[in-house]
C-alpha cells in the first residue's frame, strides 16, 4: 500500500497488462459502504491519473498483414437465459450445477447435480413469475445474436473478414456448441471476448474456466492460436456510448440537473474481492469515474452514486446494496433518480424485472417522484464499433504471449490466454465461499445462517438416503432422476 497526495491506493490483482487499482477516496470516494452521494464538482481533485482512457488504435494496424491466409473468429461469451417458461427449470439446473455457484465439500461433490435438480425445481415457480412478467422468457439470446451480427458487419467494414460466434454459459447456444461450429469453420485465429465490461471471477472467470476445460480436451483447440480480452470498461468508445445514453435520458427529466445518477451493478461476494483479489470492484469504480469524467466534459455535473444488486444467500456481498441505497436516498430527500445498469450490455431479467419493476416500485414508495432508467447498450453503434476496434487491436497478440511483450503496449486492452488469466487467481479460488452458500463450518452471529445450515444438512441427509436406497418421495415425484 502506498499513499499519494493523502489518498491511499491499494494495488489489486492484474491480468497481464491490466493495472487496475482501487482508489479509496475520502468523503467523496468509494471507501465506505454507506450509500453516499458524490458530486461531480470536485472530481479532478480526488481522481488519481492511474490510467488514461483507452482510445482506439485499430487504424494504426496493418490489417492485411495481420490476417494473411488465417481464418479469424470472435467468440462472444455471455451468461445465457431461458427463452421460454419451460426453459426456466433446466436453465436453473445448469446454473446451480456449476461448482462456482454452489460449492459443496469434497465429501459431497457427488451430490452436485442431484442438489442442483432439487434447488432448480424448488426455485422454478418463483423464477417463472419473473420471466412471465417480461414476456415469457429472457431476450438475452436474441440481443446477443444481434450484437454478434452487428460486430461482424463492423469488422468487415474495417477490412477484417471475421466470423462471430456466441457461447452462453448456462443455456443455448452453449459454449460447447459454439466451439464445435468454430472447428467446423476451420478458424485458425480466435479472439475470446466476454460481454462483461468488467472482469469478475463469477462471470468472465466462470466462462473462461469452462473454455479452458474444453481447450485441454481437444487437440485442434490446443493448437489454435487465441487470445482473451478479459475486460474493456476503460475503452473510450464504451465510455462515450454509456455517456450518450445517460445524457439522453437526463433530458427527459423536468429538472435534469437535480436528477441523481444511480449506477447499479451486479453484486459479487465480498470475499471474491478481499480474499482473491477479484478486480471487479476496482474496475467498476474506475468505470463509473471515467463515465462521470466524460459527463463533466459535457458540462453535466449531477450527483451520483454506485450500488450493487442481485445478492443471494447469507454471505456478505459488495456494498452498498441497491435496495438499501434507494431507501436511503428517499430519506435524504432525493426526488429524481436515473438508474444506470452499469454492468449489463443487454436487457434481461435483472434490468427488465429487477430494476424496472422491483426497484422502481421501491423508489416510488421511498419518496422518489421522478424515475428514469438508461437502457442497456445493446447494438448502440459507437459501442459496437469500439468492440470491433478492440478485436482488431488484439490480433497482433493472438497466440503464445509473454507478459513482458504485452507490458510494452500500455494503450492496448488487457490481453492474455485462457490459461494465463485463470492462473492469476486459481490458487485461491478454491478457498472462496460460493455465491450460494450450501455448507460452511465456523461460528457466526447470524441465526439465519445457522438455520439455513441446519436445513441444508437435512436436505443433504435426505439426498444421501435417496442416492443410497434409490427410493423416496423425490424419486416418486420425478424430482430426483434415476441413475441406471
Amino acid at each position: 500500500m502506498c499513499c499519494v497526495s493523502g489518498v491511499h491506493v491499494d494495488a489489486c490483482v492484474s491480468f497481464n497488462v491490466s493495472r487496475n487499482c482501487a482508489v479509496a477516496k475520502d468523503s467523496l470516494g468509494w471507501s465506505g459502504t454507506s450509500p453516499s452521494l458524490y458530486s461531480k464538482q470536485p472530481f479532478n481533485k480526488f481522481l488519481l491519473p492511474l490510467k488514461a482512457l483507452v482510445t482506439s488504435t485499430s487504424q494504426d494496424f496493418p490489417i492485411a498483414s495481420l490476417i494473411g491466409e488465417e481464418k479469424v473468429g470472435v467468440l462472444l461469451l455471455n451468461l445465457g437465459g431461458p427463452e421460454t417458461l419451460e426453459d426456466v427449470q433446466p436453465f436453473l439446473f445448469n446454473l446451480f450445477a456449476d461448482p462456482d455457484i454452489i460449492r459443496l465439500p469434497r465429501l459431497f461433490r457427488f451430490l452436485q447435480k442431484p442438489l442442483a435438480q432439487f434447488i432448480s425445481v424448488a426455485r422454478a415457480p418463483k423464477s417463472k413469475e419473473g420471466y412471465a412478467s417480461i414476456g415469457g422468457g429472457s431476450p438475452l439470446r436474441q440481443i446477443t445474436d444481434a450484437q454478434a451480427e452487428e460486430l461482424r458487419k463492423s469488422l468487415w467494414e474495417k477490412q477484417v473478414p471475421a466470423k462471430v460466434y456466441v457461447g452462453m454459459r448456462y443455456w443455448h447456444p452453449f459454449t460447447e456448441e459454439a466451439i464445435e461450429q468454430i472447428k467446423r469453420d476451420g478458424i485458425t485465429k480466435l479472439v475470446v471476448l466476454p460481454l462483461y465490461p468488467q472482469f469478475s471471477i463469477s462471470t468472465s472467470g466462470s466462462s473462461l474456466r469452462l473454455l479452458e476445460s474444453i481447450f485441454r480436451e481437444d487437440e485442434y483447440l490446443v493448437n489454435m492460436q487465441h487470445t482473451v480480452i478479459p475486460s474493456w470498461y476503460q475503452r473510450e468508445g464504451y465510455i462515450k456510448a454509456m455517456t450518450n445514453l445517460i445524457e439522453k435520458e437526463l433530458e427527459k427529466f423536468d429538472r435534469p440537473e437535480q436528477a441523481v445518477i444511480f449506477f447499479s451493478a451486479h453484486g459479487v461476494p465480498l470475499a471474491y474481492v478481499e480474499e482473491a483479489g477479484d478486480p471487479y470492484k476496482a474496475e467498476m469504480e474506475e468505470c463509473v469515474d471515467l463515465i462521470m469524467e466524460e459527463l463533466e466534459k459535457r458540462k453535466i455535473i449531477n450527483a451520483y452514486t454506485l450500488a450493487y444488486q442481485s445478492r443471494v444467500g447469507p454471505v456478505e456481498w459488495l456494498k452498498p446494496y441497491t435496495d438499501e441505497t434507494i431507501i436511503e436516498l428517499g430519506k435524504k430527500g432525493v426526488k429524481r433518480l436515473l438508474a444506470v445498469p452499469i454492468s449489463f450490455v443487454s436487457e434481461h431479467i435483472e434490468t427488465l424485472e429487477e430494476i424496472d419493476v422491483e426497484y422502481k416500485e421501491l423508489a416510488l414508495k421511498s419518496g422518489i417522484e421522478k424515475w428514469g432508467r438508461v437502457p442497456a447498450l445493446g447494438c448502440e453503434p459507437t459501442f459496437i464499433s469500439d468492440l470491433a476496434d478492440a478485436v482488431i487491436e488484439s490480433l497482433p497478440y493472438v497466440g503464445a504471449m509473454a507478459v513482458s511483450n504485452l507490458e510494452a503496449r500500455q494503450s492496448l486492452v488487457p490481453l492474455g490466454s485462457v490459461e494465463e488469466l485463470l492462473a492469476v487467481y486459481d490458487s485461491k479460488r478454491r478457498e472462496l465461499p460460493s455465491p450460494v452458500t450450501v455448507w460452511e463450518w465456523g461460528w457466526t452471529r447470524s441465526a439465519e445462517t445457522w438455520n439455513g445450515r441446519a436445513a441444508m444438512l437435512a436436505v443433504l441427509v435426505l439426498l444421501v438416503l435417496e442416492v443410497t436406497t434409490g427410493q423416496g418421495f423425490l424419486h416418486q415425484w420425478g424430482i430426483f432422476p434415476s441413475f441406471h
